[in-house]
């Protein structure tokens, strides 16, 4: 016998529906508002591309107004102690912004990862950097020779750089010792680039632009033609936003002591394929600095 619904509860229903309804058109995954189209590879040696509008005027504008007050002379990790020291060799100002901070914050956090194909957790906090006249930085790799910062997360995998405002002249970010695609079409003519920029590939700023490249080769061996700068600025002023991502997550913190544990889930099949051996500094480490495979290893 069917149950009879009242007018009452008829219209009950239909309410929910239409919430739900307007809920599921509105909301927005992170994947589905990745473009492909608007992607384009730079360079193959090292892998570097670059998606135009990844940001939008609301968001960059939210980076540099969360960032405005909090600014400091950057600094540069020592390649000994691995301690943060100021540098000739980097003279912008930056600051960093905590993971989820807001849901503009957050929102980006979802793109970058979804454009990556890297955890969330594998990234550093977002910082924000200002240069002005004559400011740059100078050639550097972004993947670390000391064993202090790889020893949260490894080293750093890839490097994501948005660019929040545009530049009149200079400010480019250069890459001495890549390799361009054999079919890419150069998009900058030398004229537009400072002589800075004119010793590599280089990437003009531009407003909501980001570029993607990777620091280390697919078997995680440091890749030297990830050599880049940012050329000084001539005219104008460049702000631009880096998240660097880690081979593994950076908000755990590496256990002391014994150590005899795995700390990535795949690394029993990594074992397995031959990797203790062929990518030992992950797997096995050293005494002073464990590596993450030790037990699927059989080194304790």
């Amino acid at each position: 016998m069917a149950t009879k619904i009242s007018p009452l509860q008829l219209l009950f229903l239909l309410l929910i529906a239409l919430v739900f309804r307007q809920s599921c058109s509105t909301y927005t995954s992170p994947i589905s508002i990745i473009n492909p189209s608007k992607v384009k590879q730079i360079s193959w040696k090292p892998r570097a591309f670059v998606y135009e509008g990844f940001l939008t005027d609301l968001e960059c504008d939210h980076l540099i107004s969360l960032a405005k007050s909090e600014l400091k002379r950057s600094a540069v990790a020592d390649n000994q102690s691995g301690k943060s020291k100021l540098s000739e060799v980097r003279t912008s100002s930056g600051m960093f912004i905590a993971k989820g901070k807001d849901p503009i914050i957050a929102g980006i956090e979802d793109k970058i990862s979804a454009w990556t194909f890297l955890p969330k957790e594998n990234g550093e906090d977002i910082q924000v950097l200002r240069y002005e006249h004559g400011e740059k930085y100078d050639p550097h790799y972004d993947y670390f020779v000391d064993k202090v910062n790889i020893a949260r997360g490894g080293h750093r995998l890839a490097t994501v750089l948005m660019y929040l405002t545009d530049v009149e002249k200079g400010g480019e970010t250069v890459f001495p010792s890549a390799e361009e695609p054999l079919r890419r079409k150069v998009a900058e003519t030398k004229d537009n680039l400072s002589e800075c920029a004119k010793k590599g590939i280089a990437v003009k700023p531009r407003r909501g632009d980001a570029l993607l490249f990777f620091s280390l080769h697919p078997n995680a061996v440091p890749d030297p033609s990830s050599l880049h700068a940012g050329c000084p600025v001539i005219k104008g002023e460049k702000w631009s936003a880096t998240k660097w991502v880690h081979v593994d997550s950076f908000d755990k913190t590496l256990e002391v002591g014994g150590n005899c544990s795995d700390l990535n889930v795949s690394c029993e099949r990594w074992a397995a394929l031959g990797e203790c051996s062929k990518n030992s500094e992950y797997m096995v480490g050293t005494p002073e600095l464990p590596g993450y495979c030790r037990r699927s290893c059989k080194v304790c």
